[in-house]
């Protein structure tokens, strides 16, 4: 199943990418419940993330830095789970940051994702939808609008 959220923000297309940091992750964070970051590599091909949930349920989430890339319009980063939170079965989530114009760019989550057993994979939709809409006004806030 996929869910993809786009968000409009100031900033050229490379510098915004370039802020994709553990700064800008810290402000992603969920404000809901407590998630420790572990590790946090960067966001290029074979960087890591590893983040511990303490809250309400403690569980840990890996995902690896698979690919990576800049063009002229836009720049990327992909992420894969490799230890992903029960019911989670897979998880790939594209980073995309796409040129407007001089002054604006276009975030992009892109995420795909299936749960075990699959008749769970709909019945997550709603709780991750909700974990990842508040990152618009994050990113808006962060880079400005």
């Amino acid at each position: 199943m996929k869910i993809r959220f786009e968000t409009r923000v100031r900033g050229y297309y490379t510098e915004v990418m370039k802020r994709f940091d553990r700064d800008l992750f810290e402000a992603l964070k969920p404000k809901q419940g407590e998630m420790e970051i572990l590790e946090f590599t960067g966001s290029e091909t074979g960087d890591r993330v590893h983040l511990k949930f303490i809250s309400p349920i403690s569980m840990e989430w890996i995902s690896d830095i698979v690919d990576h890339g800049v063009d002229d319009t836009r720049a990327y980063f992909i992420d894969e789970g490799v230890k992903l939170p029960f019911p989670l079965s897979f998880w790939r989530h594209q980073h995309v940051v796409e040129k407007i114009d001089e002054q604006h760019s276009l975030i992009i989550d892109d995420i795909e994702y299936r749960a075990r057993p699959s008749l769970l994979t709909p019945v997550m939709y709603p709780a991750l939808y909700a974990a990842f809409s508040p990152r618009k006004k994050v990113y808006q806030s962060y880079f400005g609008v």
